[in-house]
């Protein structure tokens, strides 16, 4: 990651973590299993297809609707980040609504969503490592 992104993530980072509804998201260690059984560039790739299904067409099908809380790190990590719905695309980081999000902000976008998994999943590595040790919230994937 560029040093110029990474102080531009860190700063995003903290003012999220100061909402109380978004800094409450973080990643299960089923999710943090999936991502270690999948890979990061799996992720990534379901990453930018949630995107570009659910963000960026100039109407996106039931929009405020569409990221589940649940299901999978990538939900997961746009609760966390605002970026689940147009409305809070808007609120939190002025892209307007009613326009198609264009390639190099849909790359923007899912590079902060993977930061975000990726501090999140590198937090407690020996979680996402040891994929043998049963987790307590194993039914959520």
């Amino acid at each position: 990651m560029i040093k110029f992104k990474a102080v531009k993530y860190e700063k995003a980072f903290e003012r999220l973590a100061k909402s109380r509804f978004r800094s409450r998201f973080h990643l299960k260690c089923a999710d943090k299993r999936y991502i270690a059984e999948k890979g990061l560039a799996t992720i990534r790739r379901h990453c930018e297809d949630f995107v570009r299904k659910n963000l960026a067409p100039q109407f996106p099908p039931n929009d405020g609707r569409q990221t589940p809380m649940r299901g999978h790190p990538v939900f997961i990590a746009q609760h966390a980040t605002a970026t689940c719905c147009r409305s809070c695309l808007e609120k939190w980081w002025k892209i307007p609504q009613g326009t198609i999000i264009p390639d190099t902000r849909i790359k923007g976008i899912v590079d902060f969503l993977m930061a975000w998994i990726e501090k999140e999943y590198g937090e407690n590595k020996e979680d996402s490592v040891i994929n043998s040790l049963p987790c307590k919230d194993e039914k959520m994937l």
